[in-house]
């Protein structure tokens, strides 16, 4: 399973940014995630929220963000981002490219490419 490979790949991270086309699977591969945290919450895409909060299997809450619909980057601040990012919790980032100034200095970057094929191709980074 893709979403085990990539947390315990990366244990000692909490931040991950998704990149990746629409349709490409970002949402999904996030599902995916939570479900491995043992989060039984109805895991949605939080693109008119833009943040959703869901319970891991150890209580703690995992964050899963969308800034697809951001237009500036004080929306971002304005929805308390630090607090979340800084939390110490699992922060999901979907469409990260959109507050790439706000990211923090390390973070796990999860790039989700399609094949002709209709195949998923995922690969993974520290930066």
């Amino acid at each position: 399973m893709a979403a085990k490979l990539l947390i315990d790949s990366f244990s000692d991270q909490k931040i991950f940014a998704f990149y990746g086309k629409m349709g490409a699977g970002k949402t999904t591969f996030i599902q995916a995630i939570c479900r491995y945290l043992g989060s039984a919450d109805n895991i949605t895409s939080p693109t008119f929220a833009l943040i959703n909060e869901y319970t891991a299997a150890d209580s703690d809450p995992i964050y899963h963000m969308d800034f697809y619909r951001i237009k500036n980057l004080e929306e971002v601040f304005d929805l308390g981002y630090e607090d979340y990012i800084y939390s110490g919790n699992y922060c999901l980032i979907e469409w990260p490219e959109k507050i790439e100034s706000l990211l923090p200095d390390r973070f796990v970057e999860v790039k989700i490419e399609t094949g002709t094929d209709g195949e998923r191709y995922i690969s993974a980074q520290i930066l």
